[in-house]
């Protein structure tokens, strides 16, 4: 095949691939769906509408009473406009953080009417940070931008990103944009990480603090901590009242018990694994989509 032959057929070709291809607005209708899940590709990215949100209403989630009031209220500024605060939910696994983001999010969409959004992006997705917040702020709607476990190994410099977009860039985050995230470490970082910083560094204890400062970008930090044993059947008592799940109550407080010393553990996520258990033995569906 000559020169002249090929091009009208790579002509074709890429005609075709144009017609196939899925076609990503630039500026996506945002009304579409109150929670959306963004896809990165490459520099760019596309959000994809969550129609039905998988969460615990905010009555369910037992023994972080003070967190919730704390991220209701700042989240209730928010959607009013007023200025609000980035949030850091850090502590022990399956203690709530991430089902409280959801939970608040949808107790003050209830209050003020709906239009407040909750975007989610992964983790290994931060470095598109820059391209997501353009088009949120060109959206105009008031979104919270939600990371769950949110951390940073080895040498990822990605954190760096993080920092500008939160406080320190030229652009800043947008007025309609709080952050919240969640990650098991306070400061976000691993301690190895850390200390590799502090023995390598000319100055130690400057290379750390441009490390741990990352935190510091968060104004609000909510700590979660490991569950009392009262509190955990208060979980389960409230999810079997809120299912109809029907047992005697101190057969449920033994399972429960029994339940939480094979996992080692007793938190949130501990007792709805046990719930789930039970609902699926005594034929009971559950649905927590919204």
């Amino acid at each position: 095949m000559n020169e002249q032959d090929l091009v009208p057929l790579l002509s074709r070709i890429a005609d075709a691939l144009d017609r196939i291809a899925p076609e990503k607005s630039a500026t996506p209708d945002l009304s579409a769906a109150e929670a959306y899940v963004w896809h990165a590709d490459g520099e760019a990215g596309w959000l994809e509408p969550v129609p039905a949100v998988n969460r615990v209403p905010l009555a369910l989630l037992k023994g972080i009473n003070r967190q919730a009031d704390t991220l209701l209220e700042n989240t209730r500024r928010f959607a009013n406009r007023l200025p609000a605060n980035n949030a850091l939910l850090w502590g022990a696994r399956g203690t709530g953080k991430s089902s409280l983001v959801k939970a608040a999010h949808a107790e003050i969409n209830a209050e003020t009417g709906g239009g407040l959004l909750l975007v989610e992006i992964h983790r290994e997705d931060i470095h598109t940070l820059p391209a997501l917040l353009t088009i949120l702020r060109d959206g105009g709607k008031q979104a919270i931008l939600f990371c769950d476990d949110l951390s940073f190994d080895g040498t990822d410099a990605s954190y760096k990103s993080l920092k500008a977009v939160l406080e320190g860039g030229i652009e800043g985050r947008p007025e309609n944009v709080v952050f919240y995230a969640t990650s098991n470490r306070r400061h976000l970082l691993a301690r190895d990480m850390i200390e590799n910083e502090r023995s390598t560094a000319i100055n130690p204890s400057e290379a750390v603090e441009e490390k741990v400062s990352l935190s510091d970008r968060f104004g609000l930090w909510l700590g979660f901590h490991n569950t009392d044993q009262d509190t955990f059947f208060a979980m389960i008592e409230a999810y079997c009242d809120h299912f109809g799940l029907d047992i005697d109550r101190e057969q449920l407080r033994a399972e429960a018990k029994e339940w939480s010393v094979t996992r080692g553990a007793r938190s949130g996520r501990v007792a709805w694994q046990y719930v789930q258990e039970l609902a699926g033995r005594l034929g009971k569906p559950l649905d927590l989509r919204s």
